[in-house]
């Protein structure tokens, strides 16, 4: 399916105020699709696309909306993504990241749409990571006993689906919080001192090539699980180190620690990371070098 097919397609993103929802309406509103955003805010980042402000905990008005406009794909990129606050607010933790993914699969059921749901590698316990996608569930978090559950409750419905699991997501964004990167970047142009752990594995993912696998999910009705990571396992200080390095950064502002000395209120998965093999064969994923998507985000925030 080439593009003129993606066009054909009415595509509903929810959650389109956050990292990867700005970064996909930007890509999907150049593309002339029959688009419509919503997210909890009453305005959006993007003047010059269709939105709704919609509450998705609110069944009603989350059903009312998706029926209004009857996708053919809704992309839930939607999620309450505290992980210590989701220890103490639990019920927030879960109408967002359960309930409402429950009120999505209802009406998907109905109008025959394929969710593309957004997880997390959070759904294990770092005790052998990296992680393929029929690997073994094990949340040693309340966020990620939610974000499990929420891919229970497409298997429950039987609803078209497909599920992405991706960590430590990064990229240019305009709006809201900074990612990591650019919180890196401003804490050591600002001279502060950064404390990162040297015990957490992952291979970092660059948002605009999770972009690129959604529309392409799109494009070819692709259901199922699927890992997408970046192409480099390393740990959140090396990965700082590697910010610091090429922005031209002073690096004896970081401080190495442990996960432990941050006395957390969640716990962490530590030896995580996922394996994209399963993306790389069925998706055509090919993620880009850390050193490329630094080059993206020093061009786009003329850094």
């Amino acid at each position: 399916m080439q593009l003129n097919e993606l066009i054909k397609n009415r595509i509903m993103i929810l959650g389109s105020n956050g990292m990867l929802g700005q970064r996909l309406t930007n890509f999907l509103s150049s593309k002339k699709v029959e688009l419509l955003t919503s997210s909890f805010e009453d305005f959006s980042f993007n003047r010059e696309v269709d939105y709704r402000q919609c509450d998705i905990t609110d069944r009603g008005k989350l059903k009312k909306l998706i029926f209004d406009f009857c996708p053919d794909f809704i992309i839930n990129a939607a999620a309450y993504t505290n992980v210590d606050k989701s220890e103490t607010d639990r019920e927030t933790a879960w109408k967002v990241n359960v309930k409402a993914v429950e009120y999505i699969a209802e009406s998907a059921r109905i109008l025959d749409s394929h969710i593309i749901h957004i997880s997390s590698d959070y759904i294990f316990d770092g005790e052998n990571g990296p992680y393929l996608e029929n690997a073994v569930p094990n949340p040693i978090g309340y966020y990620g006993r939610t974000k499990l559950a929420s891919e229970n409750v497409l298997k429950l419905y039987a609803v078209k689906n497909t599920i992405i699991r991706t960590n430590v997501l990064y990229g240019p964004t305009h709006f809201g919080r900074p990612d990591f990167v650019k919180w890196v970047i401003d804490s050591l142009k600002n001279n502060s001192q950064i404390r990162i752990v040297t015990d957490q594995i992952n291979n970092p993912t660059f948002i605009d090539d999770l972009v690129q696998v959604i529309i392409n999910i799109i494009e070819n009705n692709k259901e199922g699980i699927y890992n997408i990571g970046g192409p480099d396992f390393l740990s959140r200080f090396d990965f700082t180190i590697k910010i610091a390095d090429y922005f031209n950064l002073d690096k004896n502002l970081i401080t190495p620690i442990l996960t432990k000395d941050l006395n957390q209120p969640a716990r962490r998965p530590l030896k995580s990371g996922l394996i994209t093999i399963k993306a790389q064969s069925e998706l055509g994923y090919r993620p880009r070098s850390i050193e490329e998507t630094f080059k993206i985000i020093k061009k786009e925030f003329n850094l």
